[in-house]
C-alpha cells in the first residue's frame, strides 16, 4: 500500500511538472508569436518613439546626443556631465543592424543631433547558431550596416561614438542548444572592424573591454544579453569624459 502511494505521488508530481512545462512553453510560444506579428506590422519600429520637439531656428540650445541601436542602447541611461546636453534615446528592443540602418532617417535624421552613440550588432550575431551556413554573410552584413549608419551620420555632420559590441553573459541551459562559441568569435570580428573605423569624426568606446575587465563580470548582467544599471555606470565612467571631449570639438 505504501509503495502504491509513493507511485501515485510520483505520477502526480510528473503530471504537475508536465502541466507547468506546457504552460511555460505555451507562454513562450505566444510571446514569440506576438513579437513576430508586431514586427510585421511595424518592421522598423517607427511607432516606438514619439516625435521630438526640435529647437527652432536661432535657438541657442544645448548640444543633442542620440543613443541609437538595439535594446542595449535603449537601456543606456545618460551619463552625468558637467555641461548641458540634450539626450534622446532611439534604441529599440530586438532590432538588427539592418533595422537600425533603415530607420535612421526617421529616428535620427529628423532630430539632426550633434553626436550619435551607436550600439548594435548582437541581434544579428546571435542568429549564427541557427543559420551556420550564413555565418560569414551575417558578420559582413553587420559591418556593412554599421558603415552605412556612419556614412549617414557624416552626411548630417554629426560626430559618432561607436561602441563595441558587448560581451555576452552566461548562457542559460535552455538556450545552450541554440548557442555556439562562434557567436563570441563573430563579436570579436565585428569589434575589430569597429575599431578600424576610428577617425577625426568617429570615436571608439571599447565597451567590450570595459565590461570584460571586471572581475565580477556576471554581476553586471540581467540575462545573457542584457546589462544591469551597475554595468551602465561602468560604461558611463568612460562615456562621460569621452562625450565632453567630443562636444568640445563641435563647431
Amino acid at each position: 500500500m505504501r509503495r502504491y502511494r509513493v507511485l501515485v505521488a510520483i505520477l502526480l508530481g510528473l503530471v504537475c511538472v508536465s502541466v507547468l512545462l506546457n504552460v511555460f512553453l505555451f507562454n513562450q510560444t505566444k510571446k514569440y508569436y506576438l513579437d513576430l506579428n508586431r514586427e510585421r506590422l511595424d518592421p522598423l519600429g517607427l511607432e516606438s518613439h514619439p516625435l521630438v520637439e526640435l529647437p527652432g531656428p536661432g535657438d541657442s540650445g544645448e548640444p543633442t546626443v542620440v543613443f541609437l541601436g538595439d535594446s542595449r542602447a535603449a537601456a543606456w541611461f545618460p551619463p552625468s556631465l558637467p555641461i548641458g546636453v540634450r539626450f534622446i534615446n532611439r534604441g529599440i528592443d530586438g532590432q538588427t543592424s539592418a533595422q537600425v540602418r533603415y530607420r535612421f532617417d526617421h529616428d535620427v535624421g529628423l532630430i539632426q543631433p550633434d553626436v550619435i552613440v551607436l550600439q548594435v550588432g548582437i541581434n544579428d550575431l546571435k542568429t549564427i547558431p541557427l543559420f551556420p551556413d550564413q555565418e560569414d554573410a551575417i558578420v559582413e552584413r553587420v559591418k556593412s550596416n554599421i558603415a552605412e549608419i556612419v556614412a549617414q551620420a557624416r552626411d548630417m555632420n554629426a560626430k559618432v561614438i561607436l561602441t563595441t559590441v558587448f560581451p555576452v553573459g552566461e548562457i542559460p541551459l535552455a538556450r545552450r542548444p541554440f548557442w555556439s562559441p562562434k557567436v563570441n568569435m563573430a563579436i570579436d570580428n565585428v569589434n575589430a572592424y569597429i575599431a578600424s573605423l576610428e577617425g577625426h569624426d568617429i570615436v571608439i568606446l571599447d565597451a567590450y573591454k570595459v565590461l570584460s575587465n571586471e572581475t565580477t563580470t556576471q554581476d553586471l548582467y540581467v540575462d545573457e544579453l542584457h546589462l544591469n544599471s551597475a554595468a551602465y555606470d561602468l560604461l558611463n565612467q568612460e562615456m562621460g569624459p569621452l562625450l565632453v571631449d567630443v562636444i568640445e570639438t563641435l563647431e
